[in-house]
């Protein structure tokens, strides 16, 4: 799949998300702060990090802002809102949620990595109302709610 992008000012001289394997299933995101600054985010604080991209996902198709692995194990930074959504009919820049979970500020800079993005398809549906709960058929859980099915 080819996927337009486009790179605003403040993104130029960034590299293009990219896989970091041959079989990786994202693409890592880079901080498009200013050069030279520096963005800490303390404990318990969260910030809306640009990325100076603008994506044409296609019809049928999203695009999923979520963590990197490495940040939250090594400092407890993650995205808060995971999976971010970015829908296919927006245009505008893609920005990533971070929140500090840790227990020491977290330092941001120009092209750190700090999240991965992810494109997957998405079915579309219509809700068909039903005059009953039981014209929804039974299962073997049926009702069961949280810790139903085990531990």
């Amino acid at each position: 799949m080819r996927i337009p992008v486009h790179q605003l000012p403040h993104g130029l001289g960034l590299d293009l998300p990219s896989a970091a394997t041959a079989h990786a299933a994202g693409m890592d995101l880079r901080a498009a702060l200013p050069e030279g600054e520096v963005w800490a985010l303390a404990p318990g604080a969260r910030r809306l990090v640009p990325t100076g991209l603008v994506l044409a996902i296609p019809p049928g198709f999203e695009a999923q802002v979520r963590p990197r692995s490495g940040l939250a194990l090594k400092h407890g930074i993650t995205v808060l809102n995971a999976p971010g959504t970015i829908d296919a009919d927006y245009r505008g820049e893609v920005q990533v949620l971070l929140v500090n979970h840790g227990d020491l500020s977290f330092e941001l800079r120009r092209g750190e990595r700090i999240a991965q993005l992810l494109v997957a398809p998405v079915a579309s549906w219509t809700w068909i109302p039903e005059p009953s709960v039981e014209a929804l058929g039974d299962t073997e859980r049926g009702s069961g709610g949280y810790g139903s099915t085990g531990r």
